[in-house]
């Protein structure tokens, strides 16, 4: 058997990457990475805005049945300005007289439930049902469906509501406009 030791010609061949080699597969590394982080970032923001989304409309859903529910059972109302209502409610609220005030702040941003002392007429005790409100609107009709001035001929509201949630992360972020209308069940009208 013989065995030859001389160098074969691939073992004189150049080891490593060219320099352009290096530079090439620096530039498509970069690239790619710079897609994947674009993409992270989308989907980033794209949680935060759904985020905003689904707190914005559970907060406005659990306020319209809040608000419906006393609408529907409220035997009067008493229309502080476009954006302010007071009903009695016959069979709830006793401590402050069967009155619930529902009113947008525009300073805040929110809609709040709220409660006065009957005597004295001081603020007892608010709640917070809706934040980051653009707009709000309390319109009312009469039996016939048109539009009225008077709390005596009132007997539809219509709530037209309009909410941005924005964070940081996001440049735009969720609208919601909900509108929606109640019948006061109890309240007779003239």
């Amino acid at each position: 058997m013989i065995i030859s030791t001389t160098p074969s010609k691939r073992s004189d061949a150049p080891h490593g990457f060219t320099l352009v080699e290096v530079l090439i597969a620096l530039a498509i590394g970069s690239m790619v990475l710079a897609g994947t982080l674009s993409a992270f970032l989308m989907i980033g923001r794209t949680s935060v805005s759904v985020a905003n989304y689904s707190t914005a409309e559970a907060q406005i859903r659990r306020s319209i049945e809040t608000l419906s529910e006393d609408l529907r059972a409220s035997s009067n109302i008493l229309t502080n300005n476009s954006s302010s209502i007071t009903l009695t409610v016959p069979d709830s609220y006793a401590a402050y007289g069967n009155k619930v005030t529902y009113a947008y702040d525009n300073a805040s941003k929110c809609l709040r439930q709220l409660f006065y002392d009957p005597a004295t007429n001081a603020l007892v005790q608010q709640f917070i049902l809706v934040r980051d409100v653009d707009s709000l609107a309390f319109n009312r009709f009469s039996r016939l469906d048109t539009a009225t001035t008077s709390d005596s001929e009132t007997k539809r509201i219509q709530l037209t509501l309009a909410v941005r949630r924005k964070e940081q992360t996001v440049a735009a972020a969720t609208n919601s406009i909900v509108s929606a209308s109640f019948i006061l069940r109890n309240k007779v009208a003239n």
